[in-house]
């Protein structure tokens, strides 16, 4: 009995527990983590291989393994390195360095960029502003210190596709198996440094399928003011992210449960106030998630456009009641509502452009002349028009046959879409017929008088 307890002293002693970590990262060889070298880009295997042959470390990092590892695809790959930005440059025919408060090197091969940064240093006695957000971070460290940088566990994983090694060194593979968004370090302190961080806990959330864990999730709600110092054009590529990650709607209600949607998405409340306003949504972000998980793009001015119809539609109703000519009435509740939206949060100028083009053409759609429809298809969102024609029609605002007939259309070819202009009855003949077939009748009617005129004066 002594020698059995013993015993079993002495194998507690030399066994760690199972929940304690062993020092040092994790190393994942191939047939443990699973990763496809195949289906990692070449370019960026090129820029490890590069720095690797210089005497540097060079590893895949962040979103990209963190998607291998889960079965997604990649967007992107970045790389990170122990090699200064001006260190990386010379070896790459076509690389510039950019960035103030992160300086580092885009490797350009053809229409693929691979971002390329050194480690980063720990991040005490940073340069901060009044709320602890980091101003400056050009001081370079060790792959460690870098590791403990980075904001969640599933983003520091590092690759190395010379010997297809995942290395570890916050338990990030095993957050990812679990759908856990876990923060590096203190959450609030971590929040304060960069806000954006909470947008992107959402969005690995939602993208992941994933729950937020407790601590991480805590500090939100009371900090999600600090958003408001966010520069403007950081929120808008984060919120344009966020509706493009393939789980639009989700995302979306995260954000508003936490407190985080108004800045970034001010009209979403509003238009779900309306009546259908909610219903419109759904079924829009609903059709962008399914062209993102197929793998195809989608416009942000059509997301824009149709995060907004609502509101442009109500005050388009209004003024067109008011006996405003349809085309004026709707421009003129296009420029009110988004002058509304530029006062919290600005969309581009040029997506505001692509918008209004979007909007502009629906009317037409039902009231165009047979001979000017070719020069419509001639539009450059011509076929967005349709899709935003289509997404009206399933909302029931438009007739859908004739939505069909114009979907038809733009997947036509030339000689197809001759014919189907050619059989096509004229814009509003069902009902008191064209003014070209007006003028035709009256033209009739007149030559018929003068012939009649001109027949009793000879007899």
């Amino acid at each position: 009995m002594l020698k059995r307890t013993i015993k079993t002293f002495v194998d507690r002693l030399l066994k760690p527990a199972k929940s304690a970590r062993p020092k040092g990262p994790r190393r994942y060889t191939r047939e443990e983590h699973g990763i496809d070298r195949r289906l990692v880009s070449r370019h960026a295997i090129k820029v490890c291989e590069v720095l690797n042959h210089e005497g540097y470390q060079a590893y895949v990092v962040g979103g990209a393994v963190r998607d291998l590892l889960v079965g997604l695809e990649p967007k992107d790959f970045d790389v990170a390195t122990n090699a200064t930005p001006e260190q990386i440059r010379p070896l790459f025919r076509r690389a510039r360095i950019i960035g103030r408060r992160f300086r580092l090197v885009h490797v350009v091969f053809g229409q693929e960029i691979i971002e390329t940064s050194t480690f980063r240093a720990d991040d005490s006695g940073k340069q901060t502003d009044e709320h602890g957000r980091i101003l400056r971070d050009n001081e370079y460290g060790t792959i460690e210190d870098d590791a403990a940088r980075r904001d969640f566990t599933l983003n520091a994983l590092y690759y190395d596709p010379l010997t297809e090694t995942v290395i570890d060194y916050h338990n990030g593979v095993a957050d990812l198996k679990d759908r856990q968004v876990r923060i590096i370090g203190d959450a609030e302190t971590r929040y304060r440094e960069d806000p954006v961080r909470m947008l992107r806990a959402v969005r690995f959330a939602s993208k992941l399928d994933a729950t937020i864990e407790p601590t991480t999730d805590a500090p939100i709600r009371s900090l999600s003011r600090l958003i408001e110092n966010v520069p403007e054009s950081r929120l808008a590529d984060e919120t344009l992210k966020l509706l493009n990650c393939g789980h639009a709607m989700d995302c979306i209600q995260r954000l508003q449960a936490l407190g985080l949607h108004s800045k970034l998405l001010p009209m979403v409340e509003p238009v779900q106030r309306l009546p259908g306003g909610s219903e419109f949504l759904d079924m829009a972000l609903a059709r962008t998630d399914t062209r993102v998980r197929a793998g195809k793009s989608v416009s942000p001015s059509f997301i824009y456009a149709c995060l907004l119809w609502k509101l442009v539609k109500q005050e388009w109703d209004r003024r067109s009641a008011q006996d405003m000519h349809p085309q004026q009435a709707l421009l003129e509740a296009a420029d009110l509502i988004l002058e509304k939206q530029s006062r919290i949060m600005p969309i581009q100028k040029r997506f505001q452009s692509d918008m209004r083009e979007i909007w502009f053409m629906q009317p037409r759609f039902e009231r165009i002349a047979n001979r000017a429809i070719w020069r419509m298809t001639e539009q450059p969102r011509f076929r967005a028009a349709v899709d935003f024609l289509q997404l009206r029609a399933e909302a029931k605002e438009v007739d859908s046959v004739q939505a069909q007939w114009w979907m038809d259309l733009a997947d036509a070819g030339d000689e197809e879409r001759s014919t189907m202009i050619a059989v096509r009855k004229p814009a509003g003949t069902a009902a008191t017929g064209s003014r070209s077939g007006q003028r035709r009748t009256r033209r009739r009617r007149s030559n018929a008088k003068r012939s009649n005129a001109a027949g009793g004066s000879e007899s």
